[in-house]
C-alpha cells in the first residue's frame, strides 16, 4: 500500500503506459479543454435565468476554477500520474479517498460520454431527419472507442485538430462579436448597452442559478493533468497548461458571455432553443453563420466524447494499478489500457440505452447521482493540496515547480467557495435532488473504500 505520509512513495506504475503525447498535443488539449460542450450547450439555461448577470456568474465560478486548477497543477507537476487527483488524494488522505474520488469521477465521465453522444446525434438527425439517433450514437462510440484502443498519439491527434477548430471558431466569434458591439461590422447596427439595462432580471435567485450552471460548464479541465502522464515532458506540460489557465478562462468563457448578452436580449427564446452562440450569430445576419456554429457545437460534443473515453480509461487504469479495482481493467497492451477503454465505452453506451428505455426513473436517477460529482472532486483536490504542500516543502521542495498562489489563504478561499456552492445547491429544488443523490453515492463509495482499506491493513 502506498504510504500516506511520505512524499517519495510512488503512487502507481505508469511505466506500462506509452508516452506518445507530444507537447503540441498537450498544449492544444489544455487550450481546447476549456472550450467544452458545457460552454456551447449548457450556457443558454444560465443566460435565461441570470440575464446579463451571467457574466458575473462566470467571473465568480471562473475564479474558483482557476484556484482549483492551480492546486491540481501544483500536485500534478510534482507527481505526474494518469490517476491525477485520485492518486493525489490517496497519497495525501488515504486509499479510501483515492478510491472515492477516482470511481465517482469514472462514473461521471462514462455517463457524460453517453450524454454527449445523444447531443451530437440530435444535431446530426436535425440535418438528416428520419435517421435513428441511437445509430448515430453507436457510430460515434465505435469511432472513438477504436481511436482510444489504438496508440495514445491517435487520441492526441484527434484532440489536437478538434481543439484547433474550436479555438479558431470561438476566436472568430469573439472578433465578429466585438466588431458588432463596436458598430463597425458592415451591415449591422450596434445594440449599445440596450440589452444590458435589466442586469438582474430575476434577482439574486437568477444569479444563483447562473452560478450553478457556470460551475458545471467548466467540467473537463482536469483531462490535461491526466494526459500529462503520457506526454514527453509531464512536468513542463502541466506547468504550461496551469499557468495559462487564467487568460484562457477570461477570454473564452467570460469574454464570449459578455459578447452574447450584449448582442442578444437575454429573454430571447432563441438563446435556449438554438443555443446562445447560434442566436448571437443569427442576430448579426451573417448567412449560414448559425449553421456553421452548429458544426462547431457538434465538434465540441465529439471532442468531449473522445476526451472522456480517454480520461475514464486512464482513471480506471490508475485505480487498478494502485489495487483499487478489478485487475482486468488494468491490462495494458501496446501502451494502452484497452480493457478499461472498452469498459468505459460500454458503460457510456449503456447510459444511452437507459435514456431511451428508462428515461424517467433509472436514467433520471443516474443523472442526479453525477450532478455534484465535480464539486466532490474539487473538494478532494483542495484537501489533498493542503496536506501535500507541507510535506513537499519539508521533504522535497525541488518538486514544487508550480506553486499555489498565497498558500494557504487562497486554498481556504477555494474551500469556502465550494462550501458556498453546496449551500446554493441545497437552496434550489432541482439541484437539491442532485446534491442528495451525489452525496449518497459519495458516502457509499467512501464506505466501500474505507472497508477495503481496513481489510487490506488487517491482512498485512
Amino acid at each position: 500500500m502506498p504510504s500516506t505520509t511520505s512524499v517519495e512513495a510512488p503512487q502507481e506504475p505508469d511505466v506500462s503506459l506509452s508516452h506518445g503525447l507530444k507537447q503540441r498535443h498537450l498544449s492544444m488539449i489544455a487550450l481546447g479543454g476549456v472550450i467544452g460542450a458545457g460552454l456551447f450547450v449548457g450556457s443558454g439555461a444560465g443566460i435565461a435565468a441570470a440575464g446579463p448577470s451571467i457574466v458575473v456568474a462566470y467571473v465568480l465560478s471562473g475564479l474558483l476554477v482557476m484556484l482549483v486548477m492551480r492546486m491540481l497543477g501544483e500536485m500534478s507537476a510534482a507527481y505526474p500520474s494518469s490517476g491525477s487527483f485520485s492518486a493525489h488524494a490517496e497519497r495525501a488522505i488515504g486509499p479510501w479517498a483515492g478510491f472515492t474520488a477516482g470511481w465517482s469521477f469514472w462514473i461521471l465521465l462514462c455517463t457524460a460520454v453517453g450524454l454527449e453522444g445523444i447531443g451530437a446525434a440530435k444535431i446530426v438527425t436535425g440535418w438528416l431527419p428520419g435517421t435513428p439517433e441511437w445509430a448515430w450514437v453507436a457510430l460515434f462510440m465505435v469511432v472513438f472507442c477504436a481511436t482510444n484502443l489504438a496508440a495514445v498519439k491517435n487520441f492526441g491527434e484527434f484532440e489536437f485538430w478538434f481543439a484547433a477548430l474550436k479555438v479558431g471558431a470561438i476566436g472568430l466569434f469573439l472578433v465578429l462579436g466585438v466588431l458588432a458591439v463596436a458598430g463597425v461590422l458592415p451591415g449591422t447596427d450596434s445594440p449599445g448597452a440596450s440589452n444590458l439595462s435589466d442586469f438582474l432580471p430575476n434577482g439574486s435567485e437568477g444569479l444563483v442559478i447562473g452560478i450553478l450552471a457556470s460551475v458545471f460548464a467548466y467540467g473537463g479541465l482536469e483531462t490535461v493533468t491526466i494526459a500529462a502522464a503520457e506526454s514527453e515532458d509531464p512536468v513542463r506540460g502541466v506547468a504550461s497548461a496551469v499557468r495559462t489557465a487564467m487568460w484562457r478562462i477570461a477570454l473564452f468563457y467570460i469574454g464570449s458571455m459578455a459578447v452574447i448578452v450584449t448582442l442578444v436580449p437575454w429573454d430571447s427564446a432563441a438563446v435556449v432553443e438554438k443555443g446562445p452562440y447560434v442566436a448571437a450569430l443569427d442576430s448579426l445576419g451573417i448567412p449560414g453563420a448559425g449553421q456553421l456554429m452548429n458544426v462547431v457545437v457538434l465538434v465540441a460534443l465529439l471532442s468531449a466524447m473522445n476526451a472522456n473515453i480517454y480520461g475514464s480509461s486512464r482513471i480506471a487504469y490508475s485505480l487498478v494499478a494502485r489495487g483499487q479495482g478489478p485487475k482486468a481493467l488494468g491490462r495494458v497492451s501496446g501502451g494502452v489500457p484497452r480493457v478499461a477503454v472498452l469498459a468505459s465505452s460500454v458503460f457510456g453506451f449503456a447510459c444511452v440505452v437507459l435514456s431511451y428505455w428508462r428515461p424517467d426513473d433509472v436514467f433520471s436517477w443516474l443523472l442526479n447521482m453525477i450532478g455534484g460529482v465535480i464539486l466532490v472532486v474539487w473538494g478532494f483536490i483542495a484537501v489533498s493540496q493542503l496536506r501535500l504542500r507541507g510535506r513537499l516543502e519539508r521533504g522535497a521542495p525541488e518538486l514544487l515547480t508550480v506553486r499555489m498562489w498565497a498558500f494557504p489563504v487562497l486554498t481556504w478561499v477555494a474551500v469556502a467557495g465550494m462550501a458556498a456552492i453546496f449551500v446554493l445547491m441545497a437552496r434550489e429544488a432541482d439541484t437539491r435532488v442532485q446534491l442528495y443523490f451525489t452525496g449518497g453515492m459519495t458516502l457509499f463509495l467512501a464506505a466501500v473504500g474505507y472497508a477495503r482499506q481496513r481489510g487490506r491493513a488487517s491482512a498485512s
